[in-house]
């Protein structure tokens, strides 16, 4: 049986999330943070983020989750390192589970900005284990046992859980990942932040499936990455044309560039540059119009997961 909703689309207000390796200033993508103080991170589809259309308008997305079938399972945002951010990894479901913690964190990134000689550290070198990573740690090392990824605009790249990683500056990533904050920082440069090391060797993995993907051409769009927790897609409308978006799981479409609208039955919401426009799932199809040449990506969960 096909499960509907009476909830039409709606969008979110970004979160700022104040990082130490984050910039003041996000322009072009935004104005104003409502802080003076350096923002790492936009949490598009967080929990804590303020409904700006339809009828819960003014209410966190996390009140009304029972409305929308429960949590939603994609946390989605904009990262704008000025600077590296630590060496982490995050844990899988079962690992996360045995913790005490909801689920793992298993995400990805898409290149929406990288300047010339920008990178990301993506799992680590041959050979290396959790002893010789502690000892790397001890002794300042930790990122030389690291695999340096250079990233350009349009790059998108798959971050399993267990993965050792770190973002470099130069960029700015449009991450999709699983609703999850369990992170456990293995080194930071000597910035005075807790570590959790013992921790983060605990769910490390040697070998992982980490790296860039390759993108598809589908019909209608492109498709960036495709894996168990989520599918990401992007579409480009040219102006005055419309195009049927079919929502199979919970997702949101992201706004990149232009203008453009998303309609339902009896109801249309704006899609806004750097704002998520949240699609309940058993919506169905929806009708996007471009006023403008518009550009989005469909973040989309699994049903089952």
């Amino acid at each position: 049986m096909t499960m509907t909703t009476s909830i039409a689309p709606f969008r979110l207000k970004p979160w700022f999330s104040e990082r130490v390796w984050g910039k003041r200033d996000l322009r072009p993508w935004y104005d104003n943070t409502g802080t003076t103080e350096l923002v790492g991170e936009a949490w598009l589809t967080g929990p804590q983020c303020l409904v700006e259309t339809g009828d819960f308008a003014g209410r966190e997305f996390q009140s009304f989750a029972p409305e929308l079938g429960g949590e939603f399972p994609l946390l989605v945002k904009l990262l704008f390192p000025n600077e590296k951010l630590s060496v982490q990894v995050h844990p899988d479901d079962a690992e996360a589970r045995a913790m005490g913690e909801v689920r793992g964190k298993t995400e990805c990134w898409y290149a929406l900005e990288a300047e010339p000689g920008a990178y990301v550290s993506l799992g680590l070198k041959d050979d290396v284990d959790a002893a010789k990573f502690r000892a790397a740690v001890a002794d300042g090392t930790a990122e030389d046992l690291l695999q340096q990824v250079p990233v350009s605009t349009g790059d998108m790249l798959f971050v399993d859980a267990g993965t050792v990683h770190a973002i470099g500056p130069g960029v700015v990533l449009l991450e999709t990942q699983q609703t999850s904050d369990v992170t456990y920082r293995l080194y930071d440069y000597g910035r005075p932040r807790e570590l959790h090391l013992e921790k983060g060797l605990a769910v490390m993995k040697t070998k992982t499936a980490a790296g860039k993907v390759a993108p598809k051409q589908i019909n209608g769009f492109t498709r960036l990455i495709e894996q168990k927790y989520f599918a990401v897609d992007r579409f480009e409308v040219a102006a005055g044309v419309s195009t049927t978006v079919k929502m199979e799981g919970p997702g949101c479409l992201v706004s990149l560039s232009g203008t453009g609208t998303v309609k339902t039955a009896g109801s249309s919401v704006e899609l806004v540059p750097g704002r998520a426009v949240v699609i309940p799932v058993g919506t169905g199809s929806i009708l996007v119009e471009a006023a403008t040449g518009t550009s989005f990506v469909r973040c989309q969960a699994p049903t089952m997961v």
